[in-house]
């Protein structure tokens, strides 16, 4: 097995995350023109969204399994791969039933690499000695920017979205080919069962991690929709608040170990959360496209080291082995990027999506009143 404590895993990790927030954040900017060539509304926006989320859960929870038996390497390619081969099929995608199909591949791959990645980081990080798991984070929010930036700048030159999907997905493609030769090939057996439901304090941790990768989710899939409808900005530039959400999260998880050094895990999480609450009202209330933008500043700085803490305690707590119990809030967090704002269109469908955003609030307020009981040994 090549030494998990080498530049070239680290940068190999940090590719793999970036990837996979390049991905996904791709597809942001599309959303607008999918609703608008397939004529839906909210409602089925949300099934179709819902696809997306289902084929991810599917393929995380397949993912442990195949990771423990085969190492991460192999998932980590045909994942990141996944993603590049998928894009460009969202874009053609003609009907509803061919794009929920095509949703589907494409949170499998997502699914996939997204912990695959986070176990193969926990590998790197554990031989390393020293935290590097935000900045592992940091690359995907790096690539959450970029690819909404590099999308909605060829949206803005009058490209076609299928040329703009085919030069994002050979950018995904030329990464991963430089990783793959750096991943590690194999991965130590893990002992005792494969798979455990979280319970005891992990299960706490993980809800806290699906609301947390819901904010994200919401501003990715339905934030543009939301300054798009109220008529602060114009389709073309749907995705401008979500590059400065991005923007913020990764300069949020930059600075994320000094952060947490000097406050503690707790406030952090206090802290962070009533920010990203306040960064959501800014946003609801905003009367112009600035401060709806300072809106979005704001959710991304308050929510940025929210889940590296989350990490952490889960390798703190006793209640399960830590590699279970970190798979467990993976799984849990990435449900809810990927499931919760297909929720949200039922609620926008039913009540206004102004109205889903405000108890995207509320529940934010839950990770603020749990901050003791989850930084208490």
């Amino acid at each position: 097995m090549t030494s998990a404590d080498r530049p070239a895993t680290r940068l190999a990790t940090r590719l793999s995350f970036l990837v996979a927030g390049f991905g996904i954040a791709c597809w942001a900017p599309l959303v607008p023109f999918a609703k608008e060539r397939l004529a839906v509304d909210d409602a089925v926006l949300g099934l179709l969204l819902l696809s997306l989320g289902i084929g991810s859960v599917v393929a995380m929870l397949a993912t442990g399994i195949l990771s423990a038996r085969h190492g991460t390497k192999p998932i980590i390619i045909a994942g990141g791969i996944g993603l590049a081969l998928v894009l460009p099929l969202l874009v053609m995608a003609g009907t509803p039933v061919t794009l929920a199909i095509a949703l589907l591949a494409f949170g499998a791959a997502l699914g996939s690499i997204d912990v695959a990645m986070n176990i193969h980081a926990v590998d790197v990080e554990r031989a390393a000695g020293q935290p590097l798991m935000s900045g592992f984070h940091a690359l995907f929010s790096i690539g959450g920017f970029a690819g909404s930036a590099v999308m909605t700048a060829l949206l803005s030159f009058h490209l076609g979205p299928l040329a703009c999907a085919l030069i994002c997905s050979a950018l995904m493609l030329i990464a991963m080919g430089l990783a793959w030769p750096r991943l590690l090939r194999s991965a130590k057996a893990q002992e005792g069962p494969l798979f455990v439901l979280p319970h005891g304090i992990v299960l706490l941790l993980a809800l806290l991690a699906a609301i947390t990768f819901l904010i994200e989710g919401a501003m990715l899939d339905w934030g543009a929709l939301l300054v798009i409808g109220t008529g602060l900005v114009s389709e073309t530039q749907g995705g401008i608040g979500y590059i400065v959400f991005s923007i913020a999260m990764t300069a949020g998880r930059l600075g994320g170990d000094a952060v947490v050094a000097r406050l503690g895990d707790r406030t952090t999480l206090v802290g962070g959360s009533l920010l990203a609450v306040a960064g959501l009202a800014v946003l609801l209330l905003a009367p112009s496209a600035a401060i709806a933008i300072a809106g979005f500043l704001l959710i991304g700085l308050g929510a940025s080291n929210l889940v590296p803490v989350l990490f952490r305690r889960a390798a703190r707590q006793t209640a399960m082995p830590t590699g279970l119990a970190v798979a467990s809030i993976t799984t849990a967090g990435y449900a809810g990027i990927l499931v919760g704002p297909a929720g949200i269109g039922f609620v926008a469908h039913a009540a206004g999506l102004p109205m889903a955003f405000w108890m995207l609030a509320a529940l934010m307020c839950l990770v603020t009143l749990s901050a003791r009981a989850v930084t208490t040994k």
